[in-house]
């Protein structure tokens, strides 16, 4: 009876601390991801740490918990804790609505901005100015929802990874020109002295939390969790993590210049002129952006011209604007036609004998721009080519001034329009113009150079004609002060020199559609499978009809009667069958791009496709010659020895009797070797080629819906390598 007893209470006993939560064994398995500094990454003593794994053991301390930690990478941990391999996540996984409802999340342990950074010599400070360039994002990040938003409206196109290293690696080799990731990442990565720079403020996407599987046992860990980070915070535990891993890297930086601060001022913030007339004619430029130009709509905007409206609507005086242009500009005042400028003019020496100046309200470089890969690196090299100047400018005196010792011929022009025009078309070879106006015409897609460093210019003022109109000096004096006091002055500057708002920070979907069905999946997702399904059929039938080419070859070289053809044809086939698949891609996509400009100082990133075609080709033409070998070897000997006693040459004999017997006993292993070319363009997704299925790696980062969604690509892929076999077989019949 007791042996009974026992028996039953072995076998219910497990069954009951299974279904209660608790755990027989109490060591709480935890996924981390491995490469994501400085979150979670192997150090050089290969131990793993990082800022996730300290607040991790500091948790887990003070909640005794015993824990068993992993670092399989970010997609493999998160599908681990779906698929109950891991208890919880802990891998710098932003908080969404789509995850909650695959998570329960902690409270935030850390916010967290999304920003693009670049090689050192490429600087990139606006979104337009990754127009028609490849930005690299982490598979499943905020970064890449952010990016796939935007793509549209700036124009970049997007290629994901799966881990940040390849990433990076990428951007080293030239084959994406800029990356996206969380700012902490990037300013560590930069503290390492790699060749990382960040020119542009970053987006503020949300915050890191620890999660475990929604309605899973282990729910109770977040609690933990949430008691021991409070605990943390309070003590200072929490801002000594922080600091050992952070520093002073990631803080809370203004992402705004403050431009007032660098103004000389004479006016009274405080003090108000009184207006002469009732409204006063202001004349300006008419295409000199950021200062001041249309907008899409026809309408005049620019620096000047909010800084103008601003000062006016201050000081309590009514204007009209006008834009014939810089030359015409000058004239109207000077004709008492108007009775100011505001055109970004230089206060030059000349200038104040005619006109009375304001405070500067801009201090100025101007800059040389050439066409992009031009050779043109010096003012030396500019000797018997044309430049051009915009009439009356700051650089058009320079240029005045150097062209006997430069050797150059100098173009005047009214205004800048035309000026650019003139270097893209090619008649000048090089124009100098203000810093702040080319940098702005080069964010706008203008494809320029600027090859030297700029040339002091002066400072920029608002100007009425020499004696008159006194009042309107001081009202622009007084309220460019009120301006700068109150902050409105570094708002409009920052709107057309760093800001970028436009880009938004959300993320979120605009898709309503329901994902948790696979008829949901299907309808939402639809155009991006089958854009994945062309890449991988394409790319199977290209490199597959390459790799006969080179198996025959290699297949014929290895029963040649010559042993250097032997020798050859068996050293690539071991080379390339000895090297995995994967290598070779990363080699020919990330390695050699490296090795050319390590040899030659240029990049020459090569297309992610045509390295996967390349490596596919490589791969399976080493198979196919085995292939070729083996079907040549298997027609019987005899029938050689006896076309050649015939006195038939080896050449006929092979393209006559041995060849057409050994395709019919190839076929079917052309065949095979087809379907598993086609197998293996999943291989080709680790260097970025958002193939079938790298496109549903990326839906499933979006939805977490892993199980349908693979469970799609599955039958995608069953049905084409299905369809194309019997296809083949078809063929192979009718060549019967």
């Amino acid at each position: 009876m007791k042996k009974k007893l026992f028996m039953l209470l072995a076998t219910i006993l497990p069954a009951f601390f299974l279904f209660t939560g608790v755990k027989a064994d109490d060591t709480i398995d935890i996924a981390f991801d491995s490469t994501y500094a400085p979150f979670e990454f192997k150090d050089s003593d290969q131990v793993y740490k990082g800022l996730d794994v300290d607040i991790i053991n500091e948790v887990a301390n003070r909640s005794g918990w015993k824990t068993n930690q992993t670092f399989p990478g970010f997609d493999a941990a998160v599908n681990a804790v779906q698929s109950g391999q891991a208890d919880a996540l802990m891998a710098g996984t932003t908080i969404t609505p789509a995850r909650k409802k695959v998570f329960t999340f902690s409270d935030p342990y850390f916010d967290t901005k999304i920003v693009v950074a670049t090689r050192k010599s490429d600087t990139v400070s606006k979104y337009k100015e990754l127009s028609g360039k490849t930005v690299g994002v982490k598979n499943g990040t905020a970064a890449q929802a952010f990016l796939d938003e935007h793509k549209e409206k700036y124009g970049y196109s997007v290629k994901t990874f799966d881990t940040g290293d390849t990433m990076y690696n990428s951007l080293s080799a030239g084959a994406v020109d800029a990356v996206m990731d969380d700012e902490a990442v990037i300013q560590y990565a930069i503290q390492q002295n790699q060749d990382l720079a960040i020119n542009m403020a970053g987006e503020a996407i949300g915050s890191f939390g620890f999660s475990v599987k929604k309605g899973s046992k282990y729910e109770y860990l977040v609690k933990d969790f949430n008691k021991a980070l409070a605990a943390m915070k309070e003590d200072g535990t929490y801002d000594k993590i922080m600091k050992k891993w952070l520093g002073s890297a990631v803080t809370e930086s203004a992402t705004k210049t403050g431009y007032g601060s660098a103004l000389s001022l004479s006016g009274d913030a405080i003090a108000k002129a009184t207006p002469v007339k009732a409204a006063y004619v202001v004349a300006s430029d008419s295409s000199f952006a950021p200062f001041e130009f249309q907008d899409e709509s026809g309408k005049y905007v620019g620096i000047d011209m909010e800084l103008l409206k601003a000062i006016a609507e201050e000081q309590g005086f009514t204007i009209t604007i006008q834009n014939p242009g810089f030359d015409a500009a000058l004239n109207a005042v000077q004709a008492g036609q108007a009775d100011a400028v505001i055109a970004g003019m230089s206060v030059t020496e000349e200038r104040q004998k005619i006109f009375d100046f304001s405070d500067s309200y801009y201090t100025s470089n101007i800059l040389l721009a050439v066409k992009k890969n031009s050779k043109i690196t010096s003012y030396e090299d500019l000797k018997g080519l044309t430049v051009g100047a915009k009439n009356g400018t700051a650089s058009y005196a320079f240029f005045e001034k150097n062209k006997e010792k430069y050797g150059y011929n100098l173009k005047p022009f009214d205004e800048a329009s035309s000026m650019y025009d003139s270097l893209n078309s090619g008649s000048i070879d090089a124009l100098m113009d203000d810093e702040a106006v080319l940098r702005y015409a080069i964010q706008q897609g203008r494809n320029f150079d600027t090859p030297l460093a700029g040339e002091k210019s002066g400072e920029y003022g608002f100007a009425v004609k020499k004696g008159s109109n006194p009042e309107l000096i001081q009202m622009f004096n007084n309220g460019l002060a009120a301006l700068v006091k109150s902050g409105k002055y570094d708002e409009i500057l920052n709107k057309y020199f760093n800001d970028s708002s436009d880009a938004g920070s959300s993320s979120k979907s605009s898709s309503t559609v329901d994902e948790s069905t696979i008829l949901g999946l299907l309808k939402n997702n639809h155009g991006q499978l089958l854009s994945g399904l062309g890449i991988t059929v394409g790319l199977a039938l290209l490199s597959f009809a390459i790799a006969i080419v080179i198996g025959v070859i290699f297949g014929m070289f290895a029963v040649s009667p010559f042993k250097s053809l032997r020798v050859i044809s068996s050293v690539f086939v071991d080379v390339v069958r000895g090297v995995p698949l994967m290598i070779v891609a990363a080699f020919i996509f990330w390695g050699i791009p490296n090795l050319i400009e390590s040899m030659t100082g240029n990049q020459s990133p090569i297309n992610d496709f045509v390295a996967g075609t390349i490596a596919l080709s490589l791969n399976s033409g080493a198979y196919i010659a085995e292939i070729v070998r083996g079907g040549i070897q298997a027609v019987p000997a005899g029938q050689m020895e006896a076309s050649r006693s015939l006195g038939i040459s080896y050449n006929t004999t092979m393209r006559k009797i041995i060849l057409p017997q050994a395709a019919k006993l190839m076929l079917p292993n052309f065949i095979n070797q087809f379907v598993i070319t086609l197998k293996d363009t999943t291989i080709i997704s680790a260097i970025g080629l958002v193939e079938l299925f790298q496109a549903g790696k990326i839906i499933i980062a979006r939805n977490y819906q892993s199980f349908r969604m693979y469970a799609i690509l599955a039958i995608i892929y069953l049905v084409v390598i299905t369809l194309l076999t019997r296809l083949a077989r078809k063929l192979e019949k009718g060549g019967k």
